[in-house]
């Protein structure tokens, strides 16, 4: 009854269902834990609403203002698994940009991206070495997409691929509105020894057009820790690590 209710309104508070069903805070709140553990709806501040579409991906000069101490903060958390002579991939984001530094402090590294800001970032590193795909440009995002890119990443083989995604869910997995990335987030993902998702959690719930690949591909997906206790058990019933990480006090 409440999936039928937030498929009218998208979006219902606590006191709301609770009016609605005449039943406990308590209940409600039991129940909206048991549809988040399903990926069927998922918590907001004293309510719940139920999945988002993504229409169109935030542009790289955005993100790059948008929640940069969780994004440092899992950095350091994915950075964990790095180790000297290694080949990863570095897909196009923030989050994954903000691995540069802990990748330049080893020796004998080769990073292979699609995403331009990286390559900048990685310019001045000569023992950093660096391998871009690249593809059609995409100008918002600053990265190399489609065909060609995916290619590149065909004859590619990578220890790590660490991924972003603006949108990913428990029932569809990381998914794209824009569909030239699917085929370069595949390739990458294909080539990789090691698949690691490096999300916020507030793109958790959110899904976009194409479908990229289900959260059972990932090894480790490390968010921060707004994710949701639901949605988190959901996650761990799927038997993936997942690692949730509190920005570093200033």
């Amino acid at each position: 009854m409440i999936l039928r209710q937030l498929r009218r309104q998208q979006v219902l508070s606590v006191h709301q269902l609770v009016d609605m069903f005449g039943c406990s805070h308590m209940t409600i709140r039991r129940d909206i834990a048991v549809l988040e553990k399903e990926g069927r709806a998922y918590s907001v501040a004293g309510g719940v609403r139920i999945a988002s579409p993504v229409a169109t991906e935030p542009s790289h000069q955005s993100k790059a203002v948008a929640e940069m101490p969780h994004k440092h903060a899992m950095a350091k958390r994915a950075a964990t698994l790095l180790r000297p002579n290694m080949t990863l991939y570095l897909d196009a984001g923030t989050s994954t940009l903000a691995l540069v530094p802990h990748i330049r402090a080893l020796s004998g590294m080769t990073v292979v991206t699609n995403d331009f800001s990286i390559v900048m970032a990685l310019a001045d590193a000569d023992e950093v070495d660096v391998i871009h795909t690249g593809g059609q440009l995409d100008h918002p995002n600053r990265s190399g997409v489609g065909e060609l890119a995916a290619a590149t990443l065909s004859r590619i083989a990578t220890d790590i691929a660490f991924m972003s995604t603006a949108s990913w869910d428990l029932q569809r997995g990381i998914t794209t509105p824009a569909a030239a990335k699917v085929a370069v987030k595949r390739a990458a993902m294909d080539g990789a020894s090691k698949r690691v998702l490096v999300a916020t959690s507030s793109k958790y719930g959110t899904f976009g057009m194409y479908k990229i690949a289900p959260l059972g591909d990932f090894d480790l997906i490390v968010t921060d820790t707004g994710l949701a206790e639901g949605a988190a058990a959901g996650v761990a019933q799927l038997g993936i690590e997942l690692a949730m990480v509190a920005p570093e006090p200033v």
